[in-house]
């Protein structure tokens, strides 16, 4: 994981014709006690590793009426 000194909530890189905006989103404290839900290995939260572990699957209940 890369360390940074200062800050920003947008970074722009440009690469041959393309421009590529990076938004800061979320941030985490962490530390050795208490890392609330980030893996610095994986840099990903405890959600988002277990939806990549368990993918969704959609199912659907369809409630009938009985018409009078």
């Amino acid at each position: 994981m890369k360390t940074i000194k200062e800050i920003e909530s947008v970074i722009h890189f440009q690469k041959g014709d393309y421009i590529y905006r990076y938004i800061l989103v979320d941030r985490f404290k962490h530390t050795q006690n208490a890392h609330h839900g980030f893996d610095k290995k994986l840099e990903m939260t405890e959600a988002e590793i277990f939806e990549n572990l368990k993918p969704r699957t959609l199912k659907r209940k369809y409630i009938y009426k009985p018409e009078k």
